[in-house]
């Protein structure tokens, strides 16, 4: 175990150490990565569970739609567990709406082993980080997940959509995106010009002005499937590499994954059009109205009449085996 430890922690130090502007520049080959390969895991069972329901719906769609797959990463928390099956099912109860171009639906999950809920969402089992890589910030777990999903995965859709758990879809989705350039909804604290100085760490001048990175992060995002495979690679090692600098750890704190996908898209040169209306995040935002997703990641004091509450308990009351 230990020389297996020292072995993954020197591959990860050398890929990290490669974060210059060629190697980064790099990232349009072919998706590989010097990271613990998934399929040494001892767990036996196919990492993609597909529910027959699923499978049918997406091979039936429409040919004039411009379907994408919803994709969220997860971990086995009991927290994030139910979120998952709360979100999924308002992702089922939306997906064949009007206007809806929503198809398949996975949950990412990077615990490396199953649980119980397999048979209930569909789901793509992602191996973690090596033990102590993620310093504590668990949710850098996120875009190796997503690397090893797009890697293995059999994705029929041309379009993702990364989702997360406390994400409540609230009417059907289309899909945003168009002419090549993503759908992402733009976060009033990503703010690449007033950290312009750190992200010339990873964005250099040669790549163009800082403007060129988008105040986003990595969800909501609709964004092409093979776009998404150029990026998922160098999102990864980028935010391995922020973590690992002091200055820039501290300048991003909890968002730094998120100011990562916005260097890692810039890189590849896909741009986003920047989508207000994607989703509410209470308690700033207080009305539904046009709005696909109410993300509810802040703590606020809800009463029963709140939105969010009512469709958070009428899934609880319909999901089967809700208590188990």
């Amino acid at each position: 175990m230990g020389c297996g430890h020292l072995f993954y922690s020197t591959l990860v130090t050398f890929s990290v150490a490669l974060i210059t502007y060629n190697i980064i520049i790099s990232a349009n080959a072919p998706l590989k990565q010097d990271f613990p390969n998934p399929s040494s895991s001892s767990i036996s069972v196919d990492p993609v569970i597909e529910m027959p329901l699923e499978r049918s719906r997406r091979h039936g769609a429409a040919a004039n739609k411009r379907l994408f797959h919803t994709a969220m990463t997860a971990s086995d928390s009991v927290y994030n567990t139910w979120q998952c099956r709360v979100m999924y099912y308002w992702f089922k109860k939306f997906q064949n709406g009007p206007n809806s171009e929503m198809g398949g639906f996975t949950r990412i999950l990077h615990s490396g082993k199953p649980d119980k809920y397999m048979d209930e969402i569909p789901t793509f089992i992602a191996q973690p980080l090596p033990a102590g890589m993620d310093q504590g910030y668990i949710v850098l777990n996120r875009p190796w997940a997503f690397v090893q999903w797009l890697e293995k995965a059999d994705i029929k859709e041309e379009y993702i959509l990364m989702a997360e758990p406390d994400h409540i879809i609230v009417k059907p989705i289309p899909n945003l995106s168009k002419d090549g350039l993503g759908a992402a909804f733009p976060f009033f604290y990503i703010e690449p010009k007033k950290y312009e100085s750190v992200l010339r760490k990873y964005f250099p001048k040669d790549m163009g002005p800082i403007t060129n990175i988008d105040p986003i992060g990595n969800s909501p995002v609709v964004v092409g499937r093979d776009s998404l495979k150029k990026i998922a690679p160098v999102w990864m090692n980028v935010s391995l590499a922020m973590k690992k600098d002091p200055e820039t750890d501290k300048a991003f704190g909890w968002v730094l994954e998120m100011y990562a996908y916005a260097v890692a898209s810039a890189l590849n040169g896909v741009g986003n059009i920047l989508y207000k209306d994607f989703m509410i995040q209470p308690p700033w935002d207080t009305e539904v109205s046009n709005k696909f997703i109410i993300h509810y990641t802040y703590g606020c004091d809800y009463d029963m009449k709140v939105t969010l509450v009512k469709m958070v308990n009428e899934a609880t009351a319909n999901i089967p085996n809700w208590g188990s």
